[in-house]
């Protein structure tokens, strides 16, 4: 049924008006109790069989909603509702900015992909955290994904992240440093290790004071050069971080139809993101959380990345094509096979492939 509303009816609609009706209703059903928890009853992951610990945390499925889709932490409890195991918001920068002019995020239907030139429009660190700070209705692991402010000047990045980690560190189950979006100019530049070293010791710092340790990880772009994919690993292990999410959108045009500037993200993005996974794995085993996102579609993605050695998987472009019963369908689907391979749960299946 979605299928046939998404191209009668979706498809002819500008992609971010619809994104933005969609969190409206969204953030109607996260002010709505009784509601929502009766979706989250119905939809949310139960199985055991599912639940992983990342980082001293507990997740009730590996299988969660990527950055990008909430930016301002208005709808994380719809999303829990709806099936997925964490969901990570933002990015989210230290001062409030509109992002990018319009048109910004174009559908690519015949390649199931996306691409976006947002440019981080968010209403800032404060906002989100007042958001956050609201108590929630239904159970939620929250993910809080930080970028730089577009006006501040790379000299004073680290003390901008530094900003956002102070407001939002303390509200995070996990704070994730963003150098990887290719939609702020001179962003992807910091993930350059002379530059990315002072960045994270100085947000681990306050992640680290935080009342309860707010684990750090950090986010790289697909379109690193695999000695530099190495350089980042050996990094997130020098300065003890806790995990590191491969991979964002890839300036790459490489097989598709489009040729609009931005991050393109979705199923032309699926091999090379396994490949940086796969990659991150050989470098450092099981001494960091990997978080595997890039090309999603269903449960044979998710099932494939776990063997590769990711302990959590993440999507977003898949949930516009395939609707919001996504997440349950990928759970459901992932304790069905789970069952049939005879394994009473998913931690076994971990890196099983990993070399």
């Amino acid at each position: 049924m979605y299928r046939i509303v998404f191209t009668q009816v979706l498809s002819r609609i500008d992609p971010e008006d619809i994104h933005h009706l969609t969190v409206g209703a969204l953030r109607l059903l996260s002010a709505t109790p009784v509601v929502r928890r009766l979706v989250h009853r119905r939809l949310a992951p139960r199985d055991p069989a599912l639940r992983v610990r990342a980082f001293g945390v507990h997740f009730p499925s590996p299988f969660g909603l990527a950055a990008g889709f909430d930016k301002d932490a208005r709808c994380v409890e719809a999303m829990s509702a709806l099936g997925f195991g964490h969901v990570e918001v933002g990015t989210i920068t230290a001062h409030a900015q509109p992002g990018n002019a319009r048109p910004r995020l174009f559908r690519l239907v015949r390649e199931r992909a996306v691409i976006n030139r947002m440019g981080f429009n968010n209403a800032g660190a404060a906002a989100a955290a007042k958001a956050l700070g609201r108590t929630r209705g239904v159970p939620v692991v929250v993910g809080v994904n930080i970028g730089k402010t577009k006006v501040v000047p790379e000299s004073q990045a680290a003390d901008d992240y530094v900003t956002s980690a102070k407001e939002l560190a303390p509200l995070a189950d996990y704070l994730v440093v963003n150098v990887s979006s290719p939609n702020t100019p001179g962003l992807r530049d910091l993930q350059a290790v002379e530059l990315l070293r002072p960045l994270l010791r100085a947000v681990k710092e306050v992640a680290d004071g935080t009342p309860r340790r707010t684990p750090l990880l950090v986010k790289i772009a697909p379109d690193l050069a695999d000695e530099d994919v190495d350089a980042v690993a050996d990094l997130a292990l020098e300065l003890d971080l806790d995990g590191v999410i491969a991979t964002n959108t890839t300036i790459s045009r490489k097989d598709v139809s489009s040729t609009e500037t931005g991050g393109l993200s979705g199923r032309p993005l699926k091999a090379r993101s396994l490949e940086v996974l796969r990659r991150l794995r050989a470098r450092v085993g099981d001494r960091l959380v990997l978080v595997s996102v890039g090309g999603v579609e269903g449960v044979d993605d998710v099932w494939e990345r776990l063997l590769a050695g990711a302990t959590l998987v993440q999507g977003y472009t898949g949930m516009i094509y395939e609707g919001p019963l996504w997440a349950w369908r990928i759970n459901r689907d992932l304790s069905r096979r789970l069952r049939r391979h005879g394994v009473a749960d998913v931690r076994q299946i971990i890196g099983r492939t990993a070399g």
